[in-house]
């Protein structure tokens, strides 16, 4: 018999792992998993605002746990799958969010830099999608991995945005989850990824106050930036078994403005 489309949602006896996830749009995605039901683990580096952070899912009724970690460490992401699969037993969502960005014109951009954002944008994803896979996913024959791109991986950008580093990782990002969808398949692990617009973070939070949030605004068909919500629904969705035939895709969450584009 087929499922309600509130079945196919529920993530009850699932469970997550969200890095990035004490803060922003990670925080947000980890609200929505919870929210639907799954069991989640938090991080990022700083033990300080992972407490909060799932203390302050706690208090929504969701069952968090945090793990400080860099995800640019190999030894570090090595740590964070064994200790989340401690602690989970199995992962059947992965959310690979952690990223960094740099802003310098492309002609005096310092490699240390570049690195510092390749590193954790594009090699992390890799690693740790490695790791939860060969540690759960792939002898469970299932999961889901959801890697956080950007609208900024689709194309260059307006002269004063410098960051040649974000944009050609969260490009590599898109094809990462192509690449990956093809190859892992098979296990019946599906790769997607969410390409978010300007959303009102503290990543973004210098370049909101440069450009304006009212002009930047205005640039999107919808007349907004993202909020505290419009995330959720995309991460539930390829969490869920509503998703289950979706794999390889990347779908824009930016008001309308990739549209406007090429």
């Amino acid at each position: 018999m087929a499922r309600t489309v509130q079945q196919l949602f529920d993530l009850s006896g699932k469970t997550a792992l969200v890095t990035g996830g004490s803060r922003g749009l990670g925080l947000q995605m980890a609200h929505a998993l919870g929210e639907a039901g799954a069991r989640i683990v938090l991080s990022s580096r700083k033990a300080q605002d992972l407490q909060e952070a799932a203390a302050e899912l706690q208090a929504a009724g969701i069952d968090a746990q945090w793990i400080a970690a860099d995800c640019a460490s190999e030894d570090d992401i090595q740590r964070l799958a064994r200790e989340t699969l401690a602690l989970l037993g199995h992962v059947d969502i992965l959310v690979n969010n952690a990223g960094a960005s740099w802003g310098a014109p492309a002609e005096d951009h310092p490699t240390a830099a570049w690195d510092k954002v390749m590193n954790l944008n594009v090699r992390g994803y890799f690693l740790l999608s490695q790791a939860i896979a060969k540690g759960s996913m792939i002898g469970r024959k299932g999961g889901r991995i959801i890697n956080i791109a950007s609208i900024a991986g689709l194309g260059g950008n307006p002269a004063q945005m410098k960051t040649i580093a974000y944009n050609t990782s969260k490009g590599a990002v898109i094809n990462f989850t192509r690449a990956l969808a093809g190859e892992w398949g098979g296990y019946g692990i599906t790769v997607n990824a969410i390409c978010p617009g300007f959303f009102k973070t503290k990543m973004a939070t210098v370049l909101i106050e440069q450009l304006g949030e009212e002009k930047m605004a205005l640039q999107a068909p919808l007349r907004r930036l993202g909020d505290d919500e419009d995330l959720k629904g995309i991460t539930l969705l390829y969490a869920s078994d509503a998703g289950k035939h979706i794999t390889g895709q990347w779908l824009a969450v930016d008001g309308g403005v990739s549209a406007l584009v090429g």
